[in-house]
Formats: structure tokens, C-alpha cells, sequence
């Protein structure tokens, strides 16, 4: 059984805008007593805005400050510019063409350059396509081509763990623990290139809110639209199921039930638009997924939303996330046999803090917040590169 090797590193998106150049960030974090980054596109590295050259200077600046600081780039990764398009799934392909090759292959070969590995998301399915399931499906097969011939692409170079980060919400895939593994499966198969996740601790935020209904949970729905008069936040899916349940409130109690069992038949068409309760648990994914997951995000939350919070003794007073919980479920995911068809279970784990802050927020806040938020995983990290089963016996 592989027992894979922890890190504790720290996503310098944190910095953006204010410690830019690799110089900067890297001192930050060594004062920290953090040697491990990953280098994000949203703080000065993204092939798209900054271009070719540019970006060969900044693998130099990189190469000189990692010498001077002892911290090394583990990883890059997509920012928000790229999370705000439909990416690799927009409907020109010419589009799709440009994000694959025009920007992230350039991204890959920066990440070989600095001796990182890469991690990204850049792809939405727009409503259009969630509402048509041949359509939803040509443009599933199609990502899936793409992500495939990024991994052969990085593999060639000498990454050996690229990935695409989870979601949770039906318009970005994978959001689902299934799904996860179908894209893995599919990914690897079409590639023979290993091809991996990022688990983020506040990416099973929205699951729940997409949830399969039954017919009790209808009648529920039914009785909240004549008390309030409208469907506000009830999940049906597709826009049919939705049209079908505007029919059916004006029918009679006996022919509602009808109907209801017809926007059950609506909804199955519709697979892809709905969740498990389990999708929703953070400890289960990292159970399942974890050790196909080379990075994980790390941040505090409340289960509510994905806000990035730190690991500051307030937010952990109502958080659900935690050291022990989060390394014990990892130590369980690769205790479960291998399943045919995905990739190799991985051999080391960047736990990466992703802190978001605020463009109002005071350097000394940020400084102060990713500080207590080092020192708690501390805790539990106390040496990088510890094996997992070594990090265990610390909690006997």
C-alpha cells in the first residue's frame, strides 16, 4: 500500500496584488516557516495576460528566489480569469483551441520549466447545454478529449500530476463523487497519461442544493408555492420539470399526483443535473478521492458557501474543518482497493492553504490570518514530506 509523503503549502493567491514577484512572496513564506507554494496565475504568472517572454523571465526570478529562500514552486495553477469563461467547453472552437494550446500547454511548460506540477480549472457548461442532454453529452465527450491530450501534453514534459480541480455545481463538472471518477476513468483511458483531481474542503458547499426530489419532497414544494407563490430555491432540474410543475399546481389533488410521478420520468432524463447527499460531505470525498487528489485546497468553512476562510481560532469556533479529521480520511482513501480504470494512487499530497483576501483588507490582517492558519496546520504537518502513516501515530 502506498503511504504517501504531506506537504503544507500555501496558495500565494493570497498575495495578489500586493507581494507580486517571486522574491517577495518567497520571503513572506519562508519567514513563515512555509517552503512549499503554489504559484497562482491570479498573481502575476497567467500566459494569457502576460505573455511568452514575460513569463520566461518570471521561471528565472522563480529559479533565483527558490535558491536564495529554500522555498520551492510545488505547483501552478489557474486563476480566476480563466474560471470566469466557459473555457474548455465554450461553444466556438476556436475558443477551446486557444484555452488548451494558447494557454494552458504555455502554463504546463512554465510549471516543467520551475520543476512544478499544474493544476487549473477553465471550463462551464452554459444553460443552453444543461438543458439539452445529446448536446450536454457531445460537449462532456469533447472536454474529456481535450483533458486527455493535456495530460499526454504533460506527461511528455515531465508532469506527472496534472489535474482539474472539483466544483459543486451541476454547470462544472466534475461536482459530483461519480462523476469525479467517471472523468478520471475517461481522462485516463483516452490518454494512458495519468490525470488527477484537487479536492477543495469548501467545494461540497452546493451539492445539497441540487438534490433529486421525490414525490414527498413535491408535495413540500407544492405547499411552499400556495404559501408563497413562487418555487423560490426548489431544485427540479431541467426547465421541462419546471414548466411541468407550473401545470400541475393548478390541478386537482389527484391528477397532481399524476403529474408529479411524470416530472419524476422529466427528471431522469436530466442525471447530470442532480447530487447524493454524500456529495455534500467533505470527509467523503476526501475518503474516496483523496488519493487521487495530489492537491487538496485547504480552507475553513462553515458548510454554507466557499469563502476561503482562514484556520484562525474564530473561524475554526464554527467551521467544520479540521487537521486529524481531514489526514485520517486521506489514510483512508488509500487503504480502499484500486478501481480499474483510474490512474495511479498518488505518492505525495500538497495540502495547500487557499486563502482568499480581500482588496479592503489590511497587509497586516492577511499577514496575521495565513500566519494562525500555518501554525494550525502545523500541528499536524510538523515536518514536510512526513509519511502519512508516520503523521498518525502523532494522534495515538
Amino acid at each position: 500500500m502506498i503511504d504517501p509523503k504531506i506537504f503544507l503549502a500555501v496558495d500565494n493567491c493570497v498575495f495578489s496584488k500586493r507581494w507580486t514577484r517571486p522574491a517577495e512572496w518567497m520571503n513572506v513564506l519562508s519567514s513563515m516557516g512555509v517552503y512549499f507554494v503554489e504559484a497562482s496565475a491570479d498573481n502575476e504568472c497567467d500566459p494569457l495576460y502576460m505573455g511568452r517572454e514575460y513569463m520566461l523571465r518570471w521561471a528565472q526570478e522563480v529559479r533565483t528566489a527558490s535558491e536564495n529562500t529554500g522555498v520551492k514552486v510545488a505547483n501552478l495553477y489557474s486563476g480566476h480569469g480563466t474560471y470566469a469563461t466557459l473555457g474548455l467547453t465554450h461553444p466556438d472552437i476556436a475558443v477551446r483551441e486557444r484555452i488548451q494550446n494558447d494557454w494552458i500547454k504555455p502554463l504546463a511548460d512554465i510549471a516543467a520549466n520551475v520543476g512544478a506540477g499544474i493544476g487549473f480549472y477553465c471550463h462551464a457548461f452554459s444553460d443552453y447545454v444543461l438543458q439539452n442532454p445529446d448536446i450536454y453529452s457531445e460537449t462532456e465527450e469533447d472536454l474529456y478529449t481535450r483533458l486527455a491530450d493535456i495530460a499526454a501534453y504533460c506527461r511528455d514534459i515531465g508532469i506527472r500530476t496534472p489535474g482539474v480541480e472539483q466544483m459543486y455545481t451541476p454547470h462544472q463538472i466534475p461536482w459530483t463523487i461519480e462523476g469525479s471518477k467517471r472523468l478520471l476513468k475517461e481522462v485516463f483511458g483516452r490518454s494512458q497519461a495519468p490525470f488527477y483531481l484537487t479536492l477543495d474542503t469548501g467545494h461540497q458547499s452546493g451539492q445539497c442544493k441540487f438534490l433529486r426530489p421525490d414525490i414527498r419532497s413535491m408535495k413540500e414544494m407544492v405547499n411552499r408555492f400556495r404559501i408563497k407563490g413562487d418555487l423560490d430555491s426548489c431544485w427540479l432540474g431541467p426547465k421541462s420539470a419546471y414548466d411541468l410543475f407550473n401545470q400541475m399546481i393548478h390541478k386537482p389533488e389527484d391528477e397532481a399526483i399524476c403529474m408529479m410521478e411524470q416530472i419524476l420520468q422529466e427528471i431522469d432524463r436530466y442525471p447530470y443535473l442532480f447530487a447524493d447527499e454524500s456529495d455534500g460531505d467533505t470527509y467523503r470525498w476526501l475518503e474516496e478521492l483523496g488519493c487521487y487528489s495530489p492537491i487538496v485546497h485547504l480552507q475553513q468553512t462553515t458548510g454554507t458557501s466557499s469563502s476561503h476562510q482562514p484556520f484562525t481560532e474564530a473561524c475554526n469556533r464554527n467551521g467544520l474543518i479540521f487537521g486529524e479529521p481531514v489526514l485520517r480520511a486521506l489514510a483512508k482513501s488509500y487503504q480502499t482497493p484500486d478501481e480499474e480504470g483510474l490512474p495511479p494512487k498518488c505518492n505525495e499530497i500538497y495540502l495547500t492553504l487557499e486563502i482568499f483576501s480581500g482588496t479592503s483588507e489590511m497587509n497586516v490582517d492577511i499577514i496575521k490570518k495565513l500566519q494562525d492558519s500555518i501554525n494550525y496546520w502545523r500541528q499536524f504537518i510538523p515536518e514536510d514530506g512526513m509519511p502519512l502513516s508516520e503523521i498518525l501515530k502523532t494522534f495515538e
